[in-house]
């Protein structure tokens, strides 16, 4: 199903503004054009989908660590010579290579634990797979550089060692050459010089035939010659051939190397589409990060309930000029689907409907938005407006016409998933009968079970809103008091314009706006104040609703701790008096104790029984004294090595240690890794540990 959203709407609603700002921040070209070019997804699952990666991303970043960077380069132009026999990559190709199946094979590693956490991002990277068949190859032929290692091949070896012996013959030549002229005073002050490469003499041109060798060149001024050096003619022709057989040898390598990744083509090319992907999703956790965005609940239902949400736009404004910003909430279904916002000029009207319109927009865009995560969005297939001034006068239109030809296109197409948003609905000709013809066509659209966010000055428009079943008006609130706008949105009751409050409030004369009074009906003077005065009393009314609903979460807070600290000292109470139940409990059995032993008395043969009792008592305790005694006496023998064991060990001869000479296999005192050694000065060694070489002292290594 084809969504109706087009250009018109995205100006109206500054949805262009929101793309820019996705844009530039993406890091790459492929991702950029994308986002200059978003639209409403097609389908609501799709929508969803992107919601989700976007949520999960922004989770990622807020909570995880050690997510990897993601940038790129990306890989068009080597997917395209890959596609090509015979056409080898260039250096930074490889690179570009090496890095991509890195970064894949990062972000595989970081999802593989987390794939129950966030399940569309792990789908998104799992479409590539762990390998290193990519970065091993080319690891072989480059270094921790990046550069061309010398032992790409063999003949490659040869080519750099005759390289740097040609070098040092035409660096020793020159030096003993430089020096001798320097002597005589051939020089300039800037005594060389490189042309095309070469090692030249800067020579001063008085002296340049004297000197034997090939003049490459001279001086803007022309008060010196660059010579190359006679004794170097030879030698440096000769480095130019081997700088042709390097490069020759350099693609002959970089070829075959080609041959060898181009059968990863399919995954090279899935590199980028995910490279992509995650470049795309991060423009949109960059974004929402700036202006403290969330993913809200996509209803089933046809519906908006906005909690708490604020334009984007305005936000990021306000935010960078110091300022605050002030929410809106309100709420649409197909009970309550049109809502008809009026009040005074400047009171946030259309701020309102555009905060409505550019979050619908961007969460079917698949964009977080700034508000209460609670806050829920439907589905529409058409989201349209018609806000400001869109005169052409190309066409020969005025405002009035445009207006005309944009409500006869709305007619035609609405239904009940569609959004509209009229501004100023059924201004731009004569206020009678525009507000007639504004009034059918509200009805009309009504009709239509179409939804909208309506923002009227016309009396008619706010009764018809009052008498249907499934519309609602709604005001932006004014101080009268102070003649200044509270910038907030209050549904039920349509609002006054306050158009002579206004007029106060930008310096027209009282006796100006008095004499306009005179010239309405007094009918409509006093419908107006009437709505202004019901207006205000509704917000008193509100402010103490929110004064009573804090009043009640104070009681019930201060009931809940009254219970709770009654609970407590009722807990308190009975730990005491279980305690001095069981103290009255053990103060009458000692009594009774004390009863008893007095009234007992020692006779006879009771005494003599007592005594051998004792007697008995500690014979057995000295018994046990003994045993305890023996059997420490033998767990220590344990432990004690016998004379002939000890006599032994003294006898056995320590070995010297081994003497630590250059090619020793070596091991650290206090560590595992074993090093060879391949240098001894003295008191040290150096010490090759893998591709690690250190210094160390010979007392702190041991032969292995």
């Amino acid at each position: 199903m084809k969504s109706l959203f087009d250009q018109q709407t995205a100006q109206d609603l500054e949805f262009e503004t929101v793309r820019s700002m996705l844009a530039e921040v993406c890091y790459q070209d492929s991702a950029r054009s994308r986002m200059q070019c978003l639209m409403p997804c097609l389908r609501k699952e799709d929508a969803v989908r992107a919601l989700d990666q976007a949520h999960e991303l922004l989770h990622v970043r807020e909570v995880e660590s050690g997510f990897p960077r993601l940038e790129f380069e990306e890989l068009h132009m080597e997917i395209q010579r890959l596609g090509i026999l015979g056409t080898p990559l260039d250096l930074e190709g490889f690179v570009r290579l090496i890095d991509a199946s890195r970064l894949v094979n990062d972000l595989i590693e970081f999802f593989k634990t987390r794939d129950h956490l966030y399940p569309e991002l792990n789908a998104l990277v799992n479409q590539a797979y762990f390998t290193k068949e990519i970065i091993a190859p080319i690891e072989k032929v480059l270094d921790a550089r990046l550069q061309v290692k010398d032992d790409a091949s063999p003949e490659l070896a040869k080519i750099r060692q005759d390289l740097k012996s040609r070098r040092r013959e035409i660096n020793r030549n020159f030096e003993k050459v430089l020096k001798r002229l320097t002597k005589d005073g051939f020089l300039a002050e800037t005594v060389e010089a490189y042309i095309n490469d070469r090692r030249v003499l800067s020579v001063l041109s008085n002296y340049k035939r004297q000197i034997p060798g090939n003049a490459l060149g001279a001086s803007k001024t022309g008060a010196f010659t660059y010579i190359e050096p006679r004794e170097n003619m030879a030698l440096n022709n000769e480095l130019e051939m081997l700088l042709d057989d390097e490069r020759n040898e350099i693609r002959r390598i970089f070829l075959a190397l080609t041959n060898e990744i181009r059968t990863h083509s399919p995954l090279i090319e899935i590199y980028q589409s995910t490279l992509t992907e995650f470049d795309f999703i991060n423009a949109k956790v960059r974004v929402a990060l700036k202006m403290d965005a969330l993913k809200p609940a996509i209803a089933d239902d046809i519906m908006i309930e906005l909690i708490d949400a604020y334009h984007p736009l305005l936000l990021l404004a306000n935010k960078e000029a110091g300022m605050k910003t002030l929410p809106q909430s309100l709420y649409l279904d197909k009970f309550c689907r049109m809502m008809v916002i009026s009040g005074p000029n400047a009171g946030g009207k259309s701020i309102t409907l555009k905060t409505v319109g550019l979050l619908q927009i961007m969460v079917q865009c698949g964009l977080l938005v700034p508000c209460d995560p609670s806050s829920k969005f439907g589905w529409f297939q058409n989201i349209l407006s018609d806000i400001g001034d869109n005169q052409s006068i190309a066409n020969q239109l005025s405002t009035y016409s445009y207006r005309l030809k944009r409500m006869k296109y709305f007619l035609d197409i609405s239904n009940k998933r569609t959004l509209l948003l009229l501004d100023e609905f059924g201004t731009g000709s004569d206020p009678e009968l525009g507000g007639a013809l504004a009034e059918v066509f509200f009805e009309t659209l009504y009709n239509c079970k179409s939804f909208g966010v309506i923002t009227t000055h016309y009396a008619n428009i706010k009764m018809k809103a009052a008498r249907l079943r499934n519309a609602v008006n709604a005001s932006m609130l004014f101080n009268s008091e102070s003649l200044e706008p509270l910038f907030q949105l209050s549904v039920g009751q349509p609002g006054s314009s306050f158009t002579f409050e206004v007029a106060q409030i930008n310096g027209i004369d009282q006796a100006l706006i008095e004499d306009a009074k005179t010239r309405l009906s007094a009918n409509k003077v006093e419908l107006d104040g009437l709505i202004a005065v019901l207006q205000k009393e509704k917000s008193e009314v509100e402010e103490r609703n929110l004064a009573a609903i804090e009043s009640k979460k104070e009681a019930d807070s201060a009931k809940e701790e009254y219970e709770a600290l009654s609970d407590h000292f009722e807990q308190r109470l009975q730990r005491q008096q279980d305690v001095i139940e069981k103290n009255n409990k053990d103060l009458t059995n000692g009594k009774r104790m004390t009863q008893f032993i007095n009234s007992y008395r020692l006779k006879g043969s009771n005494k003599k029984m007592l005594e051998e009792v004792k007697k008995f008592i500690a014979v057995e305790k000295s018994k046990l004294v003994t045993k305890k005694e023996q059997a420490k006496t033998k767990e220590i023998a344990k432990n004690v090595p016998s004379r002939s064991t000890v006599k032994k060990k003294q006898q056995q001869p320590k070995s010297p240690p081994k003497p630590i000479l250059v090619g020793s296999a070596v091991r650290m005192l206090n560590g595992n890794q074993d090093g060879q050694v391949s240098e001894i000065k003295g008191k040290e060694a150096t010490v090759l540990f893998g591709n690690f070489k250190t210094k160390v002292k010979l007392i702190d290594i041991e032969v292995v």
